[in-house]
């Protein structure tokens, strides 16, 4: 297994008003998925889940492209024939910890997001991009189809457009991400901040438990049949309105003033 050369952190951690940081910073290799750089994003997701006081996370990038995917030289390089095996698993175990995050994540694009990369995107939460941004999984071109990231795309836009940009391999524009459902917001590049920080404001007001527990109920209900999925989902709503912060928020929409949450 190849090691990181350069003294750079792969992944930078920042926490900032109750909102956690993780800008991929591989701006050389376009941020490309070496197996620090995902390790780093698993240990770092692990600690956010045992954080009560983070509220949002954010994934970012360094440079001029969001994420290339898997670092290809990183693989063709590798000396251990199973290291590709490896290397996805270990995508894959970090991509699932995104969607089991007790909290919401955003994905903050300011350029290119192809194959993996493309994948990580699709699986936060929601995702905010700059105008310039542009978006594939064009892992067919290279005789390798975007096995892995087709799970999380196939679940965030239609089926059939999916199919198509994972058989056609085409780079879209963020104007039709945005369209096919791929990302939630389109920005100018100097406003991308600005509107990350918006999303990021507007989910801190929302009460901590009440946002874990629906986004647990949301990804599970997607995986089950409909009489499976309102079982579920009845009762995961009559437990929420049981917790004070329910409660509160009821209490001050009928006394016509804001709730005061933790």
């Amino acid at each position: 297994m190849t090691i990181e050369a350069s003294t750079e952190p792969p992944l930078i951690i920042e926490r900032k008003n109750n909102v956690a940081w993780l800008t991929l910073n591989r701006p050389k290799q376009y941020n490309a998925l070496s197996l620090t750089l995902l390790d780093a994003l698993d240990a770092a997701l692990e600690e956010l889940a045992r954080d009560p006081a983070v509220r949002v996370a954010v994934i970012a990038a360094n440079g001029p492209a969001f994420c290339a995917g898997h670092d290809l030289k990183e693989m063709q390089g590798a000396s251990d024939s199973n290291f590709a095996a490896h290397l996805f698993q270990r995508c894959s175990a970090m991509m699932l910890k995104i969607a089991k995050l007790p909290l919401p994540v955003i994905a903050e694009i300011q350029g290119m997001a192809t194959a993996a990369g493309c994948q990580l995107v699709a699986q936060c939460d929601l995702a905010v991009a700059a105008d310039s941004s542009k978006f594939a999984v064009s892992g067919v071109n290279l005789g390798l189809f975007c096995s892995t990231p087709a799970v999380a795309l196939s679940r965030a836009i239609s089926r059939k457009r999916a199919a198509e940009m994972l058989m056609l391999g085409e780079f879209i524009s963020a104007s039709t991400a945005l369209d096919w459902g791929l990302i939630n917001r389109v920005v100018k590049a100097e406003s991308l901040r600005a509107e990350t920080l918006t999303l990021c404001e507007t989910l801190k007001a929302k009460p901590r438990d009440a946002l874990a527990m629906g986004k647990a109920l949301f990804y599970r209900q997607l995986e089950t049949g409909i009489e499976a999925a309102y079982e579920d989902a009845t009762a995961t709503i009559s437990c929420n309105f049981a917790q004070p912060a329910a409660q509160e928020g009821i209490n001050a929409f009928l006394q016509k003033r804001k709730p005061e949450w933790n």
